[in-house]
């Protein structure tokens, strides 16, 4: 049986979840403010599947018995300089949530709560992948620099993104 403190740890988690996806919705905002329709679709995408990571963890927590209980999202970062500031961003929040999981891990295993450990495996190999996404995003940005061409045609291919629940990505 999972303890009340591990069961207050998802839950906190699971709202962490939804407080990204509101975080990426805010960066979609600011881009589809400033007319790049093609970086705010990749945060709307981002935001899909943060709520996917979010409704996981509640899925998991009904199958455990645990009630979810959901808190007030906090107000989201509405203000960016660029878009490369965006993707800072992105990559600060990314580690933060590295770092619940790895204290929600730690937790877990000293619980000794091994369906817990095993069903956060795949959110920790999951923040690899996001934060390496986030840091290549960041160093093509740089490399890019002022060149609105090139700019334009990366704008392009992050527009082509489109969230799959069925892979998770």
């Amino acid at each position: 049986m999972i303890s009340l403190r591990l069961a207050d740890a998802l839950n906190q988690q699971m709202n962490n979840e939804f407080d990204a996806a509101q975080a990426y919705m805010a960066m979609a905002a600011y881009c589809e403010h400033n007319n790049y329709a093609g970086f705010a679709n990749y945060y709307l995408q981002q935001a899909e599947e943060e709520r996917f990571h979010g409704m996981k963890i509640y899925n998991y927590m009904n199958d455990r018995g645990i009630q979810a209980k959901f808190s007030a999202t906090s107000e989201p970062k509405i203000e960016f300089s660029s878009i490369l500031d965006t993707f800072e961003s992105g990559l600060q929040q990314e580690k933060g949530v590295t770092k619940n999981f790895y204290e929600l891990t730690d937790l877990a295993w000293e619980e000794k709560e091994h369906a817990t450990i095993s069903f956060l495996r795949w959110f920790l190999d999951e923040q690899v992948e996001e934060e390496a996404s986030f840091d290549t995003h960041i160093e093509y940005l740089k490399r890019i620099g002022e060149d609105k061409n090139a700019l334009y045609i990366y704008e392009k291919e992050l527009g082509q993104r489109n969230f799959s629940a069925e892979s998770g990505e």
